[in-house]
């Protein structure tokens, strides 16, 4: 693992509460608990994980930067494809999962620059810190438009619109499953010697088994190798929780992953876990819980058979580079005067980021379901890899 910066003594003594937490839920579990739980306390525990404690999270001072805060025109870009879905549906917006608000200002601002305001931008969000920080950051940013947003604490029962995710799915708490040839079992966390350590065990009848005897390392795991990777039932849930409440529009969710295929290649033997801490990455989901983010790629083909299975049509697939040239992107780049180098050579290199295959152009990927809406979706005009799922 890399070397990664020593904490201050308050946010040590945060990550060992944390800890006792994690241990506490570990006891009273009976000494064993799924990684997912894990996750689900590191991440969300009330008052204590990392979503939910206050720390800085995005940007230069946090531990990672998102996209939108790369640059306002992922956001600008994003909201021309909002104003098509607004337009056919006639609703409004729901983002799950705002984190700084920075892609909720963004799109609101060119929304109204395209004059296809929605009545209302609802936020789910279950952070209370996070919150506070997307309500203060939109009332000092562009106050006239705050009386528009709305924060909530729940999925609302009906809802007509565009229902938007950046980086949402990749957060949610995952399975981790190891196959071999004969058997899968499920790997948790247990503790040894007073420490959080990996336990496995076999892998009980229901969902979850059906789910990793149907995978391709049901098939292709021989000899004595092993093979471990996730399988995310939390966001196949989130997808149907969705579908369940969507009576006519979108849901474009934004995030790093792959295919099936390409997600369970041969080759990815140990799955695709990561931690972030400091603008490191490291793959050590006990280092500091509390302190870091975790998080897995999205298997896409799995998002889009959950919607499916729901009753939604998949309205496209494509790389974020594709997705934002379809949104028009290159158009708003071509706004900034290349004779003016101070303002235009900072904008490109932030476009570069968001564009490049070896930056966040191919790995993150843009998936649209939808119900009522007729097809096609600008940003899925060109480069559309629906068939791919």
């Amino acid at each position: 693992m890399p070397s990664l910066p020593e904490p201050g003594a308050s946010a040590l003594e945060h990550s060992h509460a944390v800890g006792a937490a994690i241990a506490a839920g570990i006891a009273a579990a009976g000494g064993w608990i799924s990684f997912a739980r894990y996750m689900e306390l590191a991440l969300y525990a009330p008052g204590l994980g990392y979503y939910s404690a206050g720390l800085d999270k995005f940007g230069a001072g946090g531990d990672f930067v998102t996209a939108p805060e790369i640059s306002p025109l992922f956001g600008r870009s994003l909201a021309h494809q909002a104003a098509q879905v607004l337009r056919q549906s006639g609703g409004n917006i729901l983002e799950t999962g705002a984190g700084s608000g920075k892609l909720a200002l963004d799109l609101m601002q060119e929304l109204e620059r395209l004059e296809q305001l929605p009545e209302r931008y609802f936020i789910l969000e279950l952070s209370a810190d996070l919150r506070q920080r997307q309500q203060q950051r939109v009332g000092r940013e562009a106050a006239h438009l705050l009386g528009r947003f709305e924060w909530l604490d729940a999925l609302p029962d009906k809802f007509t619109g565009l229902v938007l995710g950046n980086e949402v799915l990749d957060a949610m708490p995952v399975e981790l499953v190891t196959w071999r040839p004969g058997s899968i079992s499920e790997r948790g966390v247990a503790l040894q010697d007073g420490r959080l350590a990996w336990s496995e065990r076999a892998l009980a009848p229901g969902g979850l088994l059906e789910q990793a005897r149907a995978l391709p390392p049901a098939q292709f795991v021989s000899g004595g190798a092993a093979y471990t990777s996730e399988i995310n039932i939390a966001a196949q849930g989130f997808i149907c929780s969705l579908s369940q409440m969507l009576e006519r529009g979108v849901i474009l969710m934004l995030d790093y992953g792959f295919g099936e295929s390409e997600y369970y290649h041969p080759q990815r033997s140990q799955g695709t876990l990561m931690c972030h801490y400091r603008h490191q990455a490291h793959a050590d989901p006990f280092f500091l819980p509390g302190l870091q983010d975790i998080t897995a790629h999205v298997d896409f083909s799995a998002m889009a058979r959950a919607g499916r299975e729901s009753g939604l049509d998949l309205l496209g697939y494509a790389s974020q580079a594709n997705f934002l040239i379809n949104c028009g992107l290159t158009g708003l780049l071509g706004q900034i005067s290349p004779e003016d180098p101070a303002s235009y050579l900072p904008v490109v290199a932030q476009v570069q980021k968001l564009m490049s295959p070896s930056e966040m152009g191919e790995l993150f990927k843009a998936i649209a379901l939808g119900r009522g809406m007729e097809p096609p979706l600008s940003g899925f005009t060109r480069g559309d890899r629906s068939h791919t799922l």
